[in-house]
């Protein structure tokens, strides 16, 4: 039987990735992240590679690129 991919709550991705919890929340309502999945307990649930993606972010933030300029990095990941 496959087990499923731990989820890392949203404290927890916030601490992996060093993006806040309050910006990872404004990153999924501006396009930038998919909204964590849902828990049983209906907390969001975060995977490494959504984490992987908030360091991008929080990476091309940090060269002050603008949110357009991110999306179209995150866009030709694709």
């Amino acid at each position: 039987m496959p087990s499923a991919k731990p989820l890392h709550l949203i404290g927890q991705a916030g601490k992996l990735s060093g993006v806040s919890a309050a910006n990872i929340r404004f990153y999924e309502k501006e396009g930038l992240l998919q909204a964590g999945a849902r828990t049983a307990n209906s907390y969001r649930g975060y995977t490494d590679g959504e984490v992987h993606q908030l360091r991008f972010i929080r990476l091309c933030r940090a060269m002050d690129m603008s949110l357009d300029e991110v999306r179209t990095l995150l866009n030709l990941d694709l």
